[in-house]
Order: structure tokens, then sequence, then C-alpha cells
């Protein structure tokens, strides 16, 4: 399997999994041009409470190891849960609450980087 297939479908599974948890405002960034980027592409969506972030999580997990078999390679955030981010090397998620979402602005740090909006 090729790596861009690969990172299609973990891809398609992440925004399923996201949307399956009402997860919202969901875009997706390429990164695959922007030089000093340190992953192919980024997932962005957002939860009103700690409680839907972890939930959103917990389900992204569960279904990346369903369809692809990938585990993260790393997660962080899990206990305060203003901000998860789910690591899985090509594809990084990060799931915030919106006033985190807000403060980061990430979309804005990544603009070159064509963006993509998943929402339902």
């Amino acid at each position: 399997m090729t790596r861009l297939s690969k990172n299609a479908k973990i891809l398609k599974t992440i925004i399923k999994a996201v949307q399956d948890k009402k997860g919202e405002h969901i875009v997706s960034l390429d990164l695959r041009k922007i030089h000093e980027a340190v992953s192919d592409f980024f997932i962005i969506c957002q939860a009103s409470s700690t409680t839907q972030v972890k939930a959103i999580a917990d389900e992204i997990e569960h279904q990346v190891k369903e369809e692809t078999g990938e585990n993260p390679y790393r997660h962080e955030g899990q206990q305060a849960a203003q901000w998860i981010l789910i690591d899985y090397v090509n594809v990084v998620v990060h799931i915030m609450q919106p006033e985190t979402r807000k403060f980061y602005r990430l979309e804005e740090m990544w603009s070159d980087a064509p963006m993509t909006e998943h929402n339902l």
C-alpha cells in the first residue's frame, strides 16, 4: 500500500470518527508542499466540552485502529482535554475547545496550506 493511499484512508477514517461524535468546524490542511511542516496533513476540529473532546479522541483512535490497523505514534493533552493532539506521523489531529482553537489559530499559522472543510 502506498503512503498516500494509507494517508487517505487514515484521513477519511478520522473525519468520519469526528463526524460520528458531532465534532464541529472540521478542516483538513494539506501541508505536503510546506517545507517546515512536521506532517503531511493536519485535521482540526472543535468540541464544546472536555467530555466531547475526549470522546472524539477515543472514537478516532478506535476507528483508525479498526479500519487501518494503525495506532497513534503519540497523543498529548489527555488530562486537561482542552486540546488533544493525536499524531499518526503523516496525519496529525487537533481536537480543541472553541476558546483554545481561537487562541492558537492553527489555520492562520498554516494559511499557506490548502484547506478543505468537512462539515456535515
